[in-house]
């Protein structure tokens, strides 16, 4: 058994398809109902509270951990979670981190999730961490006004990054709990190309086959819209990274394809697919 928190999100819903269709049984773990595929069972569990979560564990074999929203600021301590996993005869944990724990050592906005890779570093189970950068998806906050008016706003318009499809994050996270050979591995995963926030509302006119006109925000007003839905401290360290990227933060990364045997998939490849979200 796979036991996958966050199986709602946009990494979750993928890689629970992914572990579904390859015959694996699986476990999806949200704080709320979920559209999961046959066979899937769902639990609802908040790691907030470790509680909640060890009888969902009972009987897994691996667990992919999902650390986001308010979880990145307060709740249990990695410590109790990852006790709780190994004390149920969990013998493999694959970690949703991030790429800002190497690149931004500093941010107060990523010490839980470096609180969480020391501590799975040292709790005894095989594990692997996956560092993503920036998500394709994040796209998906234009969903609203490309739908009403063919426009996108965003800060830094010109600052290209190798942003990744969750899609991809997803694909990786199943081949470390699947397979033999990624134990004590750290994967930084990218996309292909570093794209520009511009580049993107173009990419999205051409799957609509319409136009989508760019409107570059302020940093001010940028931080004014990210905190409706993001703790402060992680909305200074997002905007740092996308407004001064570091070279690491530029780099694209080989390890998509060094785990999949493929290259990773594009920004265009990620909005055609998901192209209906902006109709």
């Amino acid at each position: 058994m796979i036991v996958v928190t966050g199986a709602t999100g946009n990494i979750g819903r993928h890689l629970v398809r992914t572990l579904a269709s390859a015959g694996e049984r699986v476990t999806a773990v949200s704080r709320r109902a979920a559209d999961l595929p046959d066979g899937v069972r769902h639990r609802q569990a908040d790691l907030g509270r470790s509680e909640s979560l060890r009888p969902v564990l009972e009987g897994a074999a691996a667990l992919f951990l999902l650390i986001a929203g308010e979880q990145l600021v307060t709740g249990a301590s990695p410590h109790a979670i990852l006790d709780d996993a190994k004390a149920a005869g969990v013998g493999r944990v694959v970690l949703l981190s991030s790429q800002a724990v190497a690149t931004r050592p500093e941010f107060v906005s990523h010490a839980r999730l470096r609180e969480f890779e020391d501590a799975l570093r040292q709790a005894g189970p095989d594990w692997t961490i996956l560092r993503p950068g920036g998500f394709a998806s994040n796209a998906f906050a234009w969903c609203e006004p490309i739908r009403a008016h063919r426009t996108a706003a965003a800060p830094f318009g010109d600052v290209g990054l190798p942003i990744v499809d969750p899609a991809d994050i997803a694909e990786v996270a199943a081949a470390a709990l699947r397979e033999p050979g990624h134990a004590g591995r750290t994967y930084e995963l990218t996309g292909p190309v570093a794209v520009t926030p511009r580049e993107r509302a173009t990419a999205i006119g051409e799957a609509l086959g319409e136009p989508v006109r760019f409107v570059e925000q302020s940093r001010e007003e940028a931080r004014a819209q990210m905190s409706r839905f993001m703790p402060e401290v992680v909305v200074e360290g997002t905007l740092a990274i996308l407004g001064e990227p570091t070279d690491g933060e530029r780099r694209v990364s080989p390890d998509v394809e060094r785990v999949l045997g493929r290259a990773p998939r594009t920004f265009a490849e990620w909005a055609g697919r998901n192209i209906a979200a902006f109709r």
